[in-house]
């Protein structure tokens, strides 16, 4: 049986100065305490500067006992991090668990793991073929990803309607006015031109 107690005192201590450790969680939903998710701020000097990276977080009914599953809910291109399920590849997640970690000691590790990516043990074989054999594409590829997916102030119905060649002080206003509603706006500013 989970540790209620201890877990409720990690949900606090995670979101605890979330600006400085550049971690948060929350739940799911307030009546499930071992559903969780959580978001990372991409490390500094990496090519997931800028990015905030979702990660869902669930805690298995004995745990401490047992490591919490997490996986990225935000893509990610990483040798570590599967690009197409967001599984991971971290040993404290598996073998190397000790009920004497934490959830926070579990997001530190992927922060780490973001600033120094392993290729040698990958979840993503093609990731890491790139990273070793052309890093420069690799670190292409994974800003390219961390701006296309998980930039902070990323606004997809602005982008969309900037690509379509409408000016974006128009497209904000029109998103404003529509309620975020992209294909309403769309059709605002069509109508307008």
């Amino acid at each position: 049986m989970a540790d209620i107690n201890r877990i409720k005192k990690e949900l606090r201590d995670c979101s605890k100065d979330p600006d400085t450790s550049g971690l948060k969680v929350e739940l799911v939903d307030e009546a499930n305490l071992l559903h969780w998710k959580g978001s990372i701020k991409g490390p500094v000097g990496t090519p997931y500067e800028g990015g905030l990276f979702k990660i869902d977080i669930q805690l298995p009914s004995d745990y401490p006992f047992v490591p919490p599953k997490m996986k990225y809910d935000t893509k990610i291109w990483h040798p570590n991090i599967s690009s197409e399920s967001g599984a991971i590849c971290l040993d404290i997640l598996k073998n190397e668990w000790s009920p004497a970690l934490t959830v926070r000691t579990a997001l530190i590790s992927l922060q780490a793991l973001m600033s120094a990516p392993e290729p040698d043990d990958p979840r993503d074989a093609v990731v890491a073929k790139q990273y070793k054999e052309s890093n420069q594409d690799f670190v292409n590829t994974a800003k390219f990803w961390t701006e296309t997916y998980a930039a902070e102030n990323k606004e997809p119905g602005l982008d969309m309607l900037k690509d379509m060649g409408f000016e974006e002080d128009k497209a904000r206003a029109a998103l404003k006015s529509c309620g975020g509603n992209v294909d309403a706006a769309m059709e605002m500013l069509l109508a307008e031109a």
